[in-house]
């Protein structure tokens, strides 16, 4: 009586070792350039918290004249304020660009630049003014 053998035949693995190849062509490009997405997502993250952050010190200026970052007229101005908005301060490689600047209440459209890679990835952040 002969013992009964069990495996995979060469015709079986030739064909896994097929599969494998197309899928791994197909899936990594799709891989490969994750990085620049992820620096465009970091850098509107920032964008959007800046955003948040201005009109919240916005409602605070407003509800208490002594509440709040403090009166913030441009971008630039946000810029030196940033600190005292986003806990723990703006993230270290990123800068704003400066508007043209508002009057109380008003939208101010500053630039976020990421400039921890290579190209850089820009997003845009909208702040609300308010006057001191």
């Amino acid at each position: 009586m002969q013992a009964k053998q069990s495996g995979f035949t060469l015709i079986e693995l030739v064909v896994v070792i097929v599969i494998l190849g197309i899928l791994s062509a197909v899936a990594l490009p799709k891989f490969i350039n994750l990085s620049g997405e992820a620096a465009q997502a970091a850098a509107q993250g920032v964008a959007g918290a800046i955003s948040s952050a201005t009109a919240i010190n916005y409602a605070a200026r407003k509800a208490s004249a002594t509440a709040g970052a403090g009166p913030i007229l441009s971008c630039a101005n946000a810029n030196t304020n940033i600190a005292t908005l986003l806990s723990g301060g703006l993230p270290a490689g990123y800068t704003i660009t400066a508007g043209a600047g508002c009057t109380d209440g008003n939208t101010d459209t500053c630039t976020v630049t990421n400039t921890n890679v290579t190209p850089n990835r820009t997003a845009s952040a909208v702040i609300v003014c308010v006057s001191p």
